[in-house]
């Protein structure tokens, strides 16, 4: 049987699979396989290691049929180890190779190739960073998001991907020789969504072609917004810099502490138009609780379910998915459970689909004949942290999260889903 070797990585970088060929390995191959997936378990969970191992196989293997793959891993665990320079060596070999774009990769291949400022590879970069804009258009262009987020995260994600996009192009247009074209790109990456690295892009080209004034409002803008990405380090470079552009314009700091806080009302405001924008545009952008969640049900005939309109009900919340064949399995066990409880209206069932692609769902419950799958996702399982279907969660009246059931165990389904509906039903009995 073919030796199937995998690349594993540590957190976001998933696992690589490295692809079988159609005709059986001879010896020299399968001598070679063996190789790789010692190299690849000695290496354990360190990336450092995991290079190592690697490189030395392409030394050894230089014609091996693995190479794609093993390229691909290396560049996954420079990623790991902030290694820039096999960031851009492995990286780009991938980008050469595969469609669609890896975003996360040719995001940091572009940074990458910025980080020293040198025109070749700046123009490499702005390459790279024309097809991540483009990548981000495409994925806008999609007519529904994830099933895993809402309508307005998924706008949100790509705001904020748009504007990383552009603070990027900005950066290699400018390094390339073009500080103007630079300056208005990173103008446009902070219309698209404000960030701090838009606006420090922005204040740096507007400092390069000696438009001061601007240049300090948008140094400003970076060091008073509130964003995840910027780090103390970035907001303590920000103000140094913010305080001697101010010094040289004004010949001192007086009066920098009234134009900060020109900046905070500034970004806070922008900040509370985008939120308005976007629960206007998603009841579910903003929520915190499993009641400020309205599912959407897969009948479209159906109103939408606010999830506060269940206060005071024990809730079976079923997370399924089409590709899940587990869940195939627990639907007919759910059903007898649901009929045990059929007599008590204070226990409701709910289900709640989890893919990628809504648009397979209505399709395949009409071949499964099943009558009743519920509401799509809108950013639930997210906000519920579900990593794993299928899920089953039982809330208790007041709405809290009384179990968590992970996985199927057939034999024992029905027996212990009854009894945590039984527990969490007992909450409101013993409440005075």
């Amino acid at each position: 049987m073919r030796l199937l070797v995998a690349l594993s990585f540590a957190g976001v970088f998933g696992t690589c699979t490295l692809a079988q060929p159609s005709a059986p390995p001879g010896a020299a191959e399968l001598k070679e396989e063996t190789a790789l997936a010692q190299a690849v378990s000695e290496a354990g969970s360190s990336s450092v290691d995991l290079i190592r191992a690697l490189e030395m196989h392409l030394g050894k293997y230089p014609a091996t049929k693995q190479r794609a793959a093993i390229e691909k891993g290396l560049a996954k665990a420079a990623m790991d180890t902030n290694d820039d320079a096999r960031i851009i060596l492995y990286g780009e070999k991938v980008l050469h190779r595969e469609s669609p774009d890896d975003m996360p990769l040719i995001d940091r291949v572009t940074r990458a190739l910025v980080e020293k400022s040198d025109p070749d590879q700046a123009k490499r970069a702005l390459e790279y960073a024309n097809r991540y804009e483009k990548d981000v258009l495409d994925l806008r262009a999609r007519q529904q998001p994830p099933g895993h987020l809402t309508a307005g995260q998924w706008s949100e994600e790509l705001d904020h991907a748009m504007a990383r996009a552009l603070a990027l192009k900005a950066r290699a247009t400018g390094y390339a020789g073009d500080p103007a074209g630079a300056s208005k790109i990173a103008l446009q990456s902070w219309a698209a969504c404000p960030t701090g690295e838009g606006a420090r892009e922005a204040g740096y080209w507007l400092t390069n072609l000696g438009r001061t004034q601007e240049a300090i409002e948008f140094y400003a803008n970076a060091f008073s917004l509130e964003d995840s990405r910027t780090t103390e380090a970035d907001r303590a470079r920000d103000r140094t810099r913010l305080g001697g552009l101010y010094a040289k314009l004004n010949g001192s700091e007086k009066g920098l502490g009234d134009a900060i806080l020109q900046a905070y009302d500034r970004t806070s405001a922008l900040l509370s138009e985008r939120s308005a924008r976007l629960k206007e545009k998603d009841p579910n952008a903003e929520a915190t609780n499993i009641v400020d969640f309205i599912l959407t049900p897969v009948d479209e005939t159906l109103p939408r379910l606010p999830l506060s309109s269940l206060r005071g009900k024990t809730v079976v919340i079923d997370f399924w998915a089409t590709w899940c064949v587990p869940c195939r399995t627990q639907q007919p066990l759910i059903e007898k459970v649901k009929k045990h409880f059929a007599d008590r209206s204070n226990v409701v069932f709910l289900a709640v689909d989890t893919d990628n692609d809504p648009s397979l769902v209505v399709p395949f419950v009409r071949e499964q004949g099943w009558n009743d799958r519920g509401y799509f996702d809108a950013g639930l399982a997210r906000h519920l942290a579900i990593n794993s279907i299928p899920t089953i969660l039982v809330l208790d009246p007041a709405s809290h999260i009384s179990s968590r059931m992970i996985g199927l165990i057939p034999e024992r389904f029905e027996q212990m889903l009854t009894e945590r509906i039984e527990d969490a039903r007992a909450v409101a009995a013993n409440q005075p």
